[in-house]
């Protein structure tokens, strides 16, 4: 089972960068944006993303672990935190 969900997981993540970079891209092309205030908006909106992503497997490594409460909350900080380094 927990090879599944981390499967699972990986899929999502590798999906979600891509179409991160599609979606900001989109979002850039919205705004009108052009040279350093798109590539700025670009870095951003991509490490949002990142960190999106890293939230929801942080997330589904807690529920694995029947973590709640603050420990849950710790464990998600910290998980986010080292992912997205």
């Amino acid at each position: 089972m927990k090879k599944i969900v981390f499967a699972i997981v990986a899929l999502f993540l590798s999906q979600s960068a891509y179409a991160a970079d599609e979606a900001c891209e989109a979002k850039a092309a919205e705004k009108k944006l052009a040279g350093a205030a798109k590539n700025s908006f670009l870095k951003k909106c991509e490490k949002d993303a990142k960190i999106a992503a890293a939230k929801a497997s942080c997330d589904a490594k807690a529920a694995e672990k029947n973590l709640k409460g603050a420990a849950k909350n710790s464990f998600t900080k910290k998980c986010v935190t080292d992912a997205s380094k």
